[in-house]
């Protein structure tokens, strides 16, 4: 039961940090281009993890570490943080949070949909219906509501926000196949990153121009997004004794996120975003609620 109680701890802690990244983003864009908030964010999460592993005593001996692990250190890192953080904030800096968060949600039905043809896993029925419902609300809050116009609020940033979802799905599908430890493989991705963001910063003149006030929510990002949240998550995963009640509580986040938005933000919560996120998690957990029962079946 004491162990329980700390993977719930673990758990909520995590949820409660992704439930606010949303507003750091906003934030952060105010001041920071997406690249430079990625530049900053990344920088930090080298030193939180580094930290972690120093007081493990698991950080990686780099000679010790062989040209494979380097190799796939440097495409994982490239899927993310790279791809997919610039990606996402970009995404972030077009559209409200409240939608380009909402839109984040459908990561995890895109990577059922991607593990059909690329880790030969069966479409079920239940991928079928919660795929309608998913993208269903992704037209509700793409089109702000005006679903037979067809009329996009920011067409271009819905399609960043749903790019970024395959990028995610993409790394996290890859990353089965992955040997190293999964705080270290972060910490090795985000290394081997620094260099790809630094240039791609340089080339577009980026260097130079960082607004210092965009500084403490690109620290927060650093920290809890990219850091502190993963390790939390997966702390929580390995005291819990049912991987269910801990997953579950991830569907908190959408909800206490539109809260902080509204609060911290000031945004006005559209009836798109909440009727869109109605659908999106109902596809989602009629997803999970469809694989139990067809685990219970066999």
């Amino acid at each position: 039961m004491k162990q329980q109680t700390q993977a719930y701890a673990f758990g909520l802690a995590a949820v409660l940090c992704w439930s606010t990244v949303a507003v750091a983003f906003k934030w952060a864009l105010q001041w920071l281009s997406p690249a430079q908030l990625l530049l900053l964010a990344n920088i930090t999460s080298i030193l939180v993890l580094g930290t972690i592993l120093a007081w493990r005593r698991q950080l990686p001996q780099w000679r010790d570490l062989s040209g494979r692990i380097w190799r796939d250190s440097l495409l994982f890192g490239l899927l993310n943080p790279f791809i997919y953080y610039l990606i996402l904030f970009k995404a972030y800096s077009l559209l409200p949070a409240q939608e380009a968060q909402t839109l984040n949600y459908t990561w995890a039905l895109t990577m059922s949909l991607l593990a059909v043809p690329l880790l030969h896993h069966k479409l079920h029925k239940q991928d079928i219906i919660a795929a309608i419902l998913c993208y269903c609300g992704v037209l509700v809050i793409a089109t702000r509501g005006q679903v037979y116009d067809l009329q996009f609020g920011n067409a271009l940033g819905v399609g960043l926000a749903l790019l970024s979802t395959v990028i995610w799905a993409l790394y996290w599908i890859f990353n089965t196949r992955d040997p190293r430890s999964p705080v270290q493989g972060l910490f090795l991705n985000f290394v081997c990153a620094l260099p790809l963001i630094t240039l791609y910063c340089a080339f577009n003149g980026e260097l130079q121009s960082i607004d210092w006030r965009g500084l403490p929510a690109a620290l927060y990002v650093g920290v809890f997004e990219m850091g502190l949240t993963f390790v939390w998550w997966l702390t929580a995963m390995k005291y819990t004794n049912s991987t269910a009640k801990i997953s579950n509580l991830i569907f908190l986040s959408p909800c206490l996120s539109l809260i902080f938005i509204h609060i911290f933000l000031g945004e006005t919560i559209l009836p798109s975003t909440l009727w869109g996120l109605v659908l999106i998690l109902g596809g989602l957990i009629w997803q999970q609620t469809g694989k139990k029962t067809a685990n219970q079946a066999h």
